[in-house]
């Protein structure tokens, strides 16, 4: 997934915290939900960056030798500037694009 592409501001905004809670109905079921999609993007966006940077890993002994990889500092730059996995699924809940459902409310509707 390209972060990057995302229209999620980089800084904090304020939001009205009525407009998040119209779906569920609830403002902590709601919140519930964008923590748990921004720990999934959280766990991928270090999962890529843990990737990207092993291709440049040197396996030295010696720690006096420490070498500046140009390449690596890039990455590591790329990845600062991302929006944090916070702001990404807030957007993400307010865009519709996250998928959830309540297992209790589910298994009400089947007992009735």
């Amino acid at each position: 997934m390209d972060y990057k592409k995302s229209k999620a501001p980089v800084n904090t905004v304020t939001r009205n915290v009525m407009d998040l809670c119209d779906e569920t109905g609830n403002i902590y079921e709601t919140v519930a939900i964008i923590a748990k999609r921004a720990n999934q993007i959280a766990i991928q966006i270090k999962e890529d960056l843990s990737k990207k940077l092993a291709e440049f890993a040197s396996y030295n002994d010696s720690l006096e030798e420490v070498f500046e990889n140009r390449e690596q500092i890039e990455i590591s730059r790329y990845y600062e500037k991302l929006p944090k996995p916070t702001l990404l699924a807030t957007q993400e809940f307010v865009e519709g694009k996250v998928y959830w459902r309540d297992p209790q409310k589910d298994a009400m509707a089947v007992v009735e």
